[in-house]
């Protein structure tokens, strides 16, 4: 007799036993200490959050050059370590399982925001439309330096780096943020590289950055436990590409060569750019890549048993239900009722919106 996979079926992962399949997605939530560095608010954030299958966390600078936004934690410092430290060991003894997220912004930064305020970095010198967040309020995003092939190679050793503090401070594995307009994103998508040498022009070439990170991260972990975020189309930080579908299949063909945990898919919105020809939706990558799949895009319980039941995913990651609703798998297998999240309180500030969430009463 077939089982009947859903959200409460275990899944395990890289030699972990997730208890259900519901993921708490990476949510930046700009509530970093001193030094960016994590505290005890945000290992109480996190630990409520515990009974998701898998926890990953806010997207966190792997290095000072990597900062885009006020409040983001880091895990390139001594004292971020130990503050993520803080997090890991609450979220082990509320029997939860975490995986950091490692970030670089690239050009969604400013210098005010780097170190020595020079430039922000990416492949290519083209500033990016819109503003930056700053400690001085929002400022026009500014042309970034474009990398030279050694710097690229100071910014792998960053991430490989950024991977070894993660196993330091306690994680159970790590995942790339290659998604939403930043470092990694701006290296595959045509919009944003324009480079001439063998990071750029062609999607192999364009695809070589992720590939190498990725290989980095290897360095320091079992490939089980390293995931990869992707979002083919969307427009966020002022993103495009002129093939989105022949750009992906080619880093799902390099990135399938290293028998990853899992790829982390931001599937196509309702406002994304509908690319000519072939979407790179969920099924797209379903049929193409080889290991665990995780969907991400505003789902609710039906349509995540659904993509689950259908073979489309194995995991499924949920943003900002989680964000209102600590318990969420609790408030999922009673039917509800959710927490309504609070706009005005996701970005800075304390407690408020962060960790004053009800949990349903026993």
């Amino acid at each position: 007799m077939t089982e009947t996979i859903d959200i409460f079926t275990p899944f395990r992962l890289g030699g972990i036993d997730l208890p259900n399949r519901i993921v708490m997605a990476p949510m930046t939530r700009n509530r970093a200490g001193s030094g960016n560095a994590p505290t005890a608010l945000n290992a109480t954030y996190y630990a409520q959050r515990a009974g998701a299958g898998l926890i990953i966390s806010e997207a966190t600078q792997i290095s000072p050059q990597g900062l885009g936004y006020p409040g983001t934690p880091g895990v390139h410092s001594a004292e971020q370590v130990a503050g993520w430290r803080l997090v890991t060991d609450a979220v082990h003894a509320a029997g939860g399982r975490i995986f950091l997220q490692l970030w670089h912004v690239g050009r969604i930064s400013h210098p005010s925001l780097q170190p020595g305020g020079t430039l922000p970095v990416a492949p290519s010198a083209i500033a990016p439309a819109g503003q930056a967040w700053t400690l001085n309020g929002m400022k026009p995003y500014v042309t970034p330096h474009a990398l030279t092939i050694e710097e690229i190679a100071g910014i792998v050793g960053d991430y490989r780096r950024g991977a070894a503090h993660a196993r330091q401070a306690g994680f159970d594995g790590v995942e790339l943020h290659g998604a939403n307009g930043y470092l990694i994103d701006q290296f595959l998508r045509d919009k944003s590289n324009q480079r001439t040498d063998r990071y750029g022009g062609s999607a192999v070439n364009r695809a070589r950055f992720l590939i190498e990170v990725t290989q980095a991260l290897l360095g320091e972990w079992d490939a089980a436990r390293v995931g990869v975020r992707l979002s083919p189309t969307n427009p966020f930080n002022d993103m495009g590409d002129s093939n989105p579908a022949a750009t992906f299949a080619t880093a799902i063909g390099e990135l399938n060569r290293l028998n990853l945990g899992y790829l982390h898919i931001v599937e196509p919105g309702e406002t994304d750019p509908v690319p000519a020809g072939e979407v790179p939706n969920l099924g797209f990558f379903r049929r193409l890549w080889r290991g665990p799949l995780m969907a991400n895009k505003g789902y609710d319980l039906a349509r995540a048993n659904a993509v689950l039941r259908d073979g489309a995913a194995d995991l499924v990651s949920f943003a900002t239900l989680y964000l209102a609703n600590p318990d969420l798998p609790e408030r999922l297998r009673r039917g509800g009722p959710f927490n309504a999240a609070e706009r005005k309180t996701f970005y800075g500030g304390g407690a408020a919106g962060y960790t004053d969430y009800p949990a349903l009463p026993a």
